[in-house]
């Protein structure tokens, strides 16, 4: 068994890691930290892992390299980097689902996050975790930047088409939408139940942290700059996310063509459904899964190509996606742990 501990581990993120971690037959949780957490029982804090003997640790007491041979990092950005250097020099594995090693480039993560950049020397060598488009760089990697939930499910949407050059790569839009599980555990305004319940609302629209993830993965598909309009709702559900991509098709692209180049590219991917022609997915579908459906359509009249993309936040857009990325750099079956359906109803 490989020893795995989870950093972070009280929030939604890292205890769906912990939640999916419990059942994989290769990996053993050792540890799970939370500050606020620290001595309580998990099942204490949430009964339905009831029976899984853990304790949440002060992560300031934990010695995380002699405890683990992977660390998922389920922290909020800048956290990783006072943990993964020190982690990487020990020869550990880390899988972060934080932000603060997706971006490439230190200045542009400076100017979205508003926090200097600590550790800009590992930004070459982490590995962007979107198994789908960079499955061949996974193996062996000792840090994993895990994407955001947004810009998974854009990704996947936008790719076939952007590598097939199907559509004019200038200027796309996202519209996006997720559950308010996306907002966290801690307690905001915004996400309180009185505020979200009964509402749609889109929200740091042209300002969202999400955007230059977005960009930079859609260009490096493209080959060329993309222009990213990214508009991001939140709705009145727990969990799940869609996002419907609207690109600019060249001309003479027929539905049928775009069909067949979405069946073609992820004919061989073990999580990702592409629907018949005139199907679109539903955040229902994915409830609980690390799956991702996708609908693709052509609005002859407008000649956009729309594709939308439907995950669950918590599993396919964060704690899923981490594990599956561990579980090829580790070498083990792809859907080692994952492969269970989600719930029909």
């Amino acid at each position: 068994m490989i020893k795995a501990a989870v950093v972070g581990g009280a929030g939604y993120t890292g205890i769906e890691t912990v939640r999916l971690l419990l059942a994989h037959p290769e990996f053993e949780v050792t540890v799970v930290t939370s500050a606020a957490d620290a001595g309580r029982a998990l099942d204490q804090v949430y009964p339905s892992l009831a029976g899984c003997g853990l304790v949440f640790e002060d992560p300031s007491e934990c010695d995380l390299a002699a405890a683990a041979e992977v660390v998922f990092l389920a922290v909020p950005h800048t956290a990783s980097l006072a943990i993964a250097p020190g982690l990487i020099d020990a020869g550990v594995t880390v899988i972060d689902l934080s932000a603060d090693f997706r971006l490439k480039d230190a200045a542009v993560y400076e100017s979205w996050y508003g926090s200097k950049h600590s550790a800009p020397h590992l930004l070459g060598t982490a590995v962007y975790g979107l198994p789908e488009l960079t499955r061949a760089s996974l193996p062996g990697a000792q840090l994993v930047a895990c994407p955001g939930c947004y810009p998974t499910a854009t990704a996947l949407a936008a790719a076939p088409a952007l590598e097939a050059g199907l559509v004019m790569p200038a200027s796309i839009i996202v519209d996006a939408k997720s559950g308010v599980s996306g907002a966290g555990r801690s307690l905001a305004q915004g996400s309180h139940f009185s505020v979200a319940n009964e509402s749609v609302k889109p929200y740091k629209v042209g300002s969202h942290r999400h955007t230059p993830e977005i960009a930079q993965t859609l260009s490096a598909v493209a080959g060329s700059p993309v222009s990213v309009c990214f508009a991001p709702h939140l709705v009145p559900m727990t969990r799940g996310l869609l996002s419907t991509v609207y690109m600019q098709a060249t001309d003479g692209l027929t539905a049928s063509e775009a069909m067949d180049a979405y069946r073609a590219r992820y004919a061989d991917e073990p999580f990702i459904t592409v629907h018949p022609e005139g199907v679109m997915p539903s955040t229902h579908d994915v409830t609980g899964s690390n799956r991702a459906h996708i609908g693709v359509a052509l609005d002859e009249a407008s000649g956009m190509l729309v594709v939308a993309c439907a995950i669950d936040n918590l599993v396919k857009g964060s704690g899923g996606q981490a594990i599956q990325c561990a579980n090829v750099v580790f070498g083990l079956a792809e859907t080692a742990g994952l492969s269970t359906y989600g719930p029909v109803v």
